[in-house]
């Protein structure tokens, strides 16, 4: 997956935790969304596994699913 700038639309890069647009020369941190209602997934990691789950009430949402924002820093 390739995470692109909100603001520019360059493709973004991992840096030290959080994305780095060289474009922009701005940092984000990247936030998994529900799809269903919109609100933040609590990530669980495991093992090397990233699950993903809505606490309003979707539970277990697949990965193929979840849609991610990027906030500034």
């Amino acid at each position: 997956m390739t995470a692109l700038c909100p603001v520019c639309q360059q493709p973004m890069s991992w840096v030290s935790g959080h994305f780095h647009c060289d474009t922009c020369a701005s940092d984000y941190q990247q936030r998994a969304l529900c799809p269903d209602c919109g609100k933040p997934l609590q990530e669980l990691k495991a093992c090397g596994a990233v699950d993903y789950i809505c606490q309003h009430g979707h539970g277990m949402i697949s990965k193929k699913r979840v849609q991610f924002s990027y906030l500034p820093l």
